[in-house]
């Protein structure tokens, strides 16, 4: 435990005596604390990085409350100097009506984000903010034109983290399809391959994953685009993390604003609690952390059948004549440096500006 300690804190201080890593944060948003703001937490806590904005997009929940949880947090923590920025409220195509005929047909769907009946309400809605409401306001602009004036300004220099659906980058794509070109990378938590689990939500179903199957046609736009380098946190290396009542009360020990809000807000929900998008983050401030990976090249379903939204896969040897680039998909992990480097981070101080 110390050694890992104090290799991490070795990481730390390198990251603060280098230039930071520029970031835009694209995440469905949902909170207090869960999955999306963790992730969005442990980005901003790293002395590496350089957060230009948080981008909100439908997912998990809905914009305008996803855009209230980020800005609240963002007040407990001192960091109001980060704009959030929100994006697009619905996916591209996909629609909730259609979607409940397609669930007749086909069959439930266990997750459907804002949509999911026991926790619906209208858009307009923030829904509980047990946390309390922010003061702090959204930025004006809009999150695809915010990605783009970002990668302009800092050309090759900005990783774009995809924690949720695509819709925003989509978006941002066909405003300015040299996007990708000038980002330096795709980093993204989505697809789903062949995950060894018992959790229901994939044993019939192991190739539909949430971020991509809500918007599909987004997902296929972003992941044709000519990105230079994309990486992928897919379903099958997330679950073998898990979020448990010892690690929230490891973290729970420390003083941080971070520490104490994901210590007072946490849940865990069932037998099944994943570190999705805190894998994602967490593996791009430290790739070490990753113990096997591979190549594919990845796209989505978008037949409107029984496999519509479904995750897509190919070897270079039996890839189709029309791909995207590559992408690095991880497949193991170094589980206990993980969680080590997710406590460190939560319990450090938070960055200055």
């Amino acid at each position: 435990m110390l050694a890992g300690l104090l290799c991490f804190s070795a990481l730390l201080s390198v990251g603060q005596s280098s230039v930071r890593r520029k970031i835009i944060i694209d995440q469905d948003a949902a909170g207090p604390a869960g999955t999306d703001q963790q992730s969005i937490l442990l980005l901003i806590q790293s002395p590496q990085t350089e957060v230009l904005g948080v981008t909100v997009v439908t997912g998990d929940a809905w914009l305008k409350e996803e855009v209230a949880h980020t800005l609240r947090m963002l007040e407990i923590i001192g960091r109001t100097d980060i704009p959030v920025v929100p994006g697009a409220e619905y996916p591209l195509i996909r629609r909730k009506d259609e979607t409940e005929l397609w669930e007749q047909q086909y069959g439930s769907v266990s997750w459907l984000g804002a949509w999911t009946p026991r926790l619906y309400h209208p858009a307009d809605q923030l829904g509980e903010m047990p946390e309390g409401k922010p003061t702090a306001k959204p930025s004006d602009e809009d999150a695809a034109h915010f990605m783009v004036q970002m990668v302009r300004k800092y050309p090759h220099e900005v990783t774009i983290y995809e924690g949720g659906p695509m819709t925003n980058l989509a978006l941002a794509i066909a405003l300015d399809p040299a996007l990708p070109s000038l980002a330096k990378e795709l980093v993204f938590m989505g697809g789903s391959l062949n995950p060894i689990t018992d959790d229901p939500e994939f044993v019939n179903t192991p190739r539909r994953e949430f971020n991509l199957w809500f918007d599909p046609e987004a997902a296929h736009a972003a992941l044709m685009a000519p990105w230079k380098k994309i990486v992928c946190t897919t379903v099958d290396i997330s679950v073998k993390t898990r979020f448990t009542r010892d690690l929230i009360d490891r973290v729970k020990t420390a003083n941080s604003p971070a520490a104490q809000y994901v210590a007072k807000y946490a849940r865990l929900h069932g037998q099944y609690n994943y570190l999705w998008d805190e894998l994602a983050a967490v593996a791009w401030l430290d790739p070490s952390l990753i113990t096997a990976k591979d190549t594919r090249y990845l796209d989505v379903n978008l037949n409107h059948g029984a496999a519509y939204g479904d995750t897509l896969s190919w070897s270079e040897h039996d890839k189709p004549k029309i791909v995207g680039p590559p992408v690095e998909v991880q497949d193991d992990l170094n589980t206990q440096k993980f969680y080590q480097e997710f406590v460190d981070l939560l319990s450090a101080a938070t960055p200055t500006p």
